[in-house]
């Protein structure tokens, strides 16, 4: 097992050989976790830091050690999951293929992503509208990477390939939430097909990547 799932799982009674610092971030990492999953049930609005805690399995003192309240613990548990999605479209980004296959990869880790971790898709993609106005703020730097990544993809130079890709970027967030909300995993392979198909269709209008 390596050492970052170590910290995750909860810790053993008694005595164990976990430094102070190896605790705090497994209680960390476990109230995070704990958030995302405790509010595919009831949304935002509707779960207590009770719930949280019970999934956890923290205290109410260790909790509030860590956080001022539940929204605090959202705002981190809402970096947490923006910074996984990143890293894992990070890793899918790739110089030496092809524009369709570059475009590939990347809604492949995007939608994959999604399917592997819905708890925290739904954290970020629709129960951030619910946590309040530094919530949202945050939702909407998120989306403002994802129009970079998406104008990179697309190979976009020009002002209107840039808001053309903006667009392109609103439309699948706004799908993509969509899905998530109903519970439709599975249609996001099916969506991502008809996006490279539009990409290949557009000539350039979000970009030279698909240019004649």
């Amino acid at each position: 097992m390596s050492d970052s799932a170590a910290i995750r799982r909860q810790l053993p009674r008694g005595r164990h050989h976990l430094t102070r610092e190896q605790v705090v971030a497994s209680q960390r990492e476990r109230i995070l976790v704990a958030m995302g999953e405790a509010m595919t049930e009831g949304g935002y609005v509707n779960t207590p830091v009770a719930s949280v805690l019970k999934r956890a399995g923290v205290s109410r003192e260790t909790f509030y050690e860590l956080f001022r309240s539940k929204e605090d613990c959202f705002a981190a548990a809402f970096d947490r999951a923006s910074q996984l999605l990143a890293e894992r479209l990070q890793d899918s980004i790739t110089d030496d293929v092809d524009a369709l296959t570059r475009m590939d990869n990347i809604l492949t880790a995007y939608f994959g992503h999604m399917i592997d971790d819905p708890a925290s898709a739904r954290l970020f993609l629709v129960e951030v509208y619910a946590a309040g106005p530094t919530a949202i703020k945050a939702r909407m730097e998120l989306q403002h990477r994802f129009v970079a990544v998406v104008a990179t993809m697309l190979g976009a130079q020009t002002p209107e390939q840039q808001f053309a890709c903006a667009t392109l970027a609103a439309a699948i967030g706004a799908m993509v939430t969509g899905k998530i909300a109903a519970d439709d995993l599975a249609s996001l392979w099916e969506l991502k097909d008809h996006l490279i198909a539009l990409a290949r269709r557009s000539g350039t209008v979000y970009g030279n990547a698909f240019a004649d």
